[in-house]
């Protein structure tokens, strides 16, 4: 397999004779300049066209509504107009407000509802005091605790009417029947 030689291989190494040369690269360049050029002016015109046809054929403004004639500029007052939420105006600022407040909240004492006698505490005593005195873990005497079992059981003893006596205006009057 060895003996096989290819007869178009010289023992010269140069570069091929037939490679692309550097008129046709340059004249590619060029086409795709023009090409670029012509497809903004069209794109360009066609724009013109439909704007145009936009104005011509908008409807005229009611002359009840009150338009701002420059709609570019923005007032405080126009953005207390949208409603909640807005867009960030400088979310660092606003996202270091919101940690704040949140922290604030975590270690100072204050009212959630006065009304009902709650409060909230420092995240560090609540952590305190669970230490000094264990958190409830054990039920209080006479309650079941929260499980599927016990809800189920609970809501189909309250549902339960089998022991009352039905009476005429509860019992559903059937079909076909007369009383």
């Amino acid at each position: 397999m060895t003996d096989l030689r290819h007869e178009n291989h010289g023992n010269d190494l140069g570069f091929e004779r037939q490679d692309l040369g550097s008129r046709p690269v340059f004249g590619f360049m060029i086409s795709l300049v023009i090409v670029g050029i012509l497809i903004y002016y069209v794109l360009w015109g066609m724009f013109n066209f439909l704007d145009a046809f936009n104005r011509k054929h908008q409807r005229p403004v009611s002359p009840m509504v009150h338009a701002p004639t420059d709609t570019r500029t923005i007032t405080p007052a126009m953005v207390q107009q949208f409603p909640e939420p807005r867009l960030e105006d400088n979310e660092r600022t606003e996202l270091n407000d919101f940690r704040y407040s949140e922290e604030e909240k975590l270690n100072s004492y204050g009212w959630v509802d006065q009304n009902a006698g709650v409060v909230h505490i420092p995240i560090t005593r609540a952590m305190e005091l669970i230490a000094q005195q264990g958190l409830n873990t054990t039920p209080k005497e006479g309650t079941m605790p929260l499980s599927p079992v016990n809800l189920a059981r609970a809501a189909a003893e309250a549902s339960d009417t089998s022991a009352t006596p039905p009476t005429a205006a509860k019992q559903p009057q059937q079909k076909g029947k007369k009383q």
